[in-house]
């Protein structure tokens, strides 16, 4: 089963990004994408 996993930015805070993962345990991960709040590149976390 995929469960959806929504990325949100370390630094506004906005939910901008959304994937699905097919992995039993939920490991939080983090990865630098574009935040369009911001306009840069920014550390976004993993949210439930």
């Amino acid at each position: 089963m995929r469960s959806k996993i929504i990325w949100a930015c370390s630094e506004c805070g906005s939910r901008n990004y959304t994937t699905d993962n097919k992995e039993k345990p939920f490991q939080r991960l983090t990865l630098k994408k574009y935040c369009k709040a911001c306009n840069a590149h920014t550390v976004h976390l993993q949210t439930k």
